[in-house]
């Protein structure tokens, strides 16, 4: 599904990714870790195509074509989508009009925990934190994307509403063969999501993929991100 290959990337003229490589077959779901600064918002933003993030090494391929270069609405064309982390407010157009506008196929709200009064309201305008996410997850499922990015989704999200917007992707996305790149500081949301792989980014580098996540992801609980970096000093950089 997707292919990245030595990508290095800039930002105001600062490099922020380095020779990154990451492979996501089709179904698949995978988990990007790392520490606050690390270059995963990056990385999600230049996979979705933002024009101020620079690609000056390597290429991206998603089912076989080079996106590199191609701009933000080709690749949503394609089936790509990108949950924000700090989703901006929209005054003037309400959540309802906007799924409207945006849905290839009539929205089924059943099962979902949506007081109805909040798609008339204008978007993010005075959400909370857990409607703001619930937000971006109908409008994504709006736009059937056969390849979501989560950046930072579990932030801000109390254990009972994130389990709850949880059954959801795995009910409207995953059970559709959707691939998903989940990206998380905190990992919280692997209580209730399990991946196929996990990576872990430090200082714009992957140092780690790994299809025993559960391994990563207890070492990282209990030594921190610094075993991580340690492991890099090493040359232990996989599983």
């Amino acid at each position: 599904m997707l292919k990245v290959e030595n990508l290095s990337v800039r930002v105001q003229g600062r490099d922020i990714l380095k020779g990154v490589s990451l492979k996501i077959g089709k179904g698949e779901v995978h988990v990007l870790l790392g520490p606050n600064a690390s270059g995963k918002s990056t990385f999600a933003y230049t996979l979705m195509g933002f024009p101020e993030y620079k690609v000056t090494q390597g290429k991206i391929l998603f089912e076989g074509k080079e996106i590199t270069h191609m701009p933000i609405e080709e690749r949503a064309k394609l089936g790509i989508a990108l949950a924000f982390q700090h989703p901006v407010a929209v005054k003037g157009v309400t959540l309802s009009r906007l799924l409207k506008r945006i849905s290839k196929q009539p929205l089924d709200l059943n099962g979902f925990p949506l007081d109805k009064s909040l798609l008339d309201r204008e978007i993010n305008v005075g959400f909370s934190g857990g409607e703001r996410k619930l937000s971006e997850i109908l409008q994504i499922i709006s736009l059937n994307p056969v390849f979501v990015i989560l950046d930072e989704f579990d932030a801000g999200l109390d254990i009972v509403n994130l389990e709850k917007l949880t059954l959801i992707i795995q009910d409207k996305l995953l059970r559709n063969g959707v691939s998903l790149l989940l990206i998380t500081h905190r990992g919280n949301i692997l209580q209730f999501l399990e991946p196929d792989v996990a990576h872990v980014m430090l200082e714009g580098e992957m140092v780690c993929s790994s299809r025993n996540w559960r391994k990563t992801w207890r070492t990282i609980l209990r030594y921190g991100y610094e075993r991580c970096r340690e492991c890099k000093e090493r040359g232990l950089l996989s599983d």
